[in-house]
């Protein structure tokens, strides 16, 4: 198991609470991301912190607990610096963040599903969703916010916020948005988010299992996890 650093990392930026501010394109959504399609923020849900709808368990950000991946799944060691696994065949793009790494987005290859890792500029998990569901972010259309869940725990800091969403700026239409958007103290004392999208009318389990395999093998940058036993041992653990 990981030692999770469970105190708040200091954030150096002139403005307390201040959500990450991407270069370049919208990527649709989330707090992380400029993007100028989204609409005006009306007054979000009440915030409940209660159990999640889709009831999918705390991911422990423990060591994996398996010697590779779940079938169909291939561990990245991303060009950010980190490790992760996602399904196969997923293809990656980036959008520089005015904090820490860049907004790395793994897609499937109709487009329709989505991970996204992210460097969060709040001081805790709680802290960031706040300000994600106050009246002053912005909210993509049709935004319908399911449940935020605690998932402290044992070794563990963070929340996951569970949500719905008519459009997500630069991505294909699908009809309805299922998002699940989790954000964690990891083993380096940051605070990262992981989100998982994918259409609604095909289910959500899909979205849930993308982002609990994604946060179990979730290792950040300079940070000595575990060996990954599908890594080649000469490889440069900062390139995909």
């Amino acid at each position: 198991m990981w030692s999770v650093v469970v105190g708040a990392a200091a954030v150096g930026v002139a403005v307390s609470l201040v959500l990450t501010l991407v270069v370049g394109k919208g990527e649709g959504g989330k707090p992380a991301v400029a993007d100028s399609s989204v609409s005006p923020a009306s007054s979000a849900a009440p915030r409940t912190v209660s159990e999640s709808p889709s009831d999918s368990g705390t991911p422990s950000l423990s060591s994996p607990s398996a010697s590779a991946p779940p079938a169909g799944y291939e561990v990245r060691h991303d060009a950010e610096g980190f490790r992760i696994a996602v399904p196969e065949g997923w293809s990656r793009s980036t959008v520089d963040s005015s904090y820490g790494i860049a907004v790395v987005s793994y897609r499937s290859p109709d487009r329709e599903h989505r991970l996204q890792v992210y460097q969060v500029a709040e001081d805790s998990p709680d802290a960031s969703f706040e300000l994600y569901l106050s009246d002053q972010t912005p909210k993509p259309d049709g935004f319908q916010e399911l449940g935020l869940t605690s998932l402290d725990d044992v070794g563990f800091t963070g929340s996951r916020l569970e949500y719905l969403a008519g459009t997500i700026g630069g991505e294909p239409d699908v009809g309805t948005w299922h998002v699940v958007d989790e954000r964690f103290v990891a083993p380096d004392g940051n605070i990262y988010a992981i989100a998982s999208y994918g259409p609604d009318s095909d289910g959500r389990d899909d979205e849930l299992g993308h982002l609990a395999t994604a946060v179990d093998w979730f290792c950040p940058p300079d940070t000595a996890c575990d060996a990954d036993p599908g890594a080649d041992p000469g490889a440069d653990p900062g390139v995909d």
